[in-house]
């Protein structure tokens, strides 16, 4: 399954020239084959990022995940365990959202990000370049 980190999310929402060609490539080969999801926490992170106009989607974070949603994305909760596996992540930044993201894609999916500190993290981590 392909986990888009939230920033990479948003860029193939908003068709971003930021999210690389290969990563965009892996993300419509993903949704063709229904083998795409998003953690519940990036819409935490969308609905903080609007209040704090820091991004600038012309529809709300509710609208936002619909929208996502209906595109073929499964939406993966936050559970227990990964709160307590994030926890536990030895040598990652304290990014919370972050945390819950990469512990989410520890479940077997690879994560698409372009965080340099994630992509650069010495754990164990299936991960692609969102800039390549």
């Amino acid at each position: 399954m392909i986990l888009p980190d939230t920033h990479a999310l948003i860029w193939h929402t908003t068709l971003n020239p930021r999210l690389g060609p290969r990563a965009a490539r892996r993300i419509d080969e993903a949704i063709t084959e229904g083998n795409i999801a998003f953690s519940a926490i990036s819409v935490w992170e969308v609905a903080l990022l609007l209040r704090k106009d820091r991004i600038g989607l012309e529809i709300d974070a509710m609208q936002w995940r619909q929208e996502i949603l209906s595109e073929g994305f499964r939406e993966i909760p936050v559970d227990g365990v990964i709160a307590a596996r994030s926890v536990g992540l030895t040598g990652m930044h304290d990014d919370p959202a972050d945390r819950i993201i990469v512990a989410t894609a520890l479940q077997g999916h690879q994560l698409i990000t372009a965080d340099y500190q994630i992509l650069n993290w010495p754990g164990t981590l299936d991960r692609f370049s969102a800039r390549r």
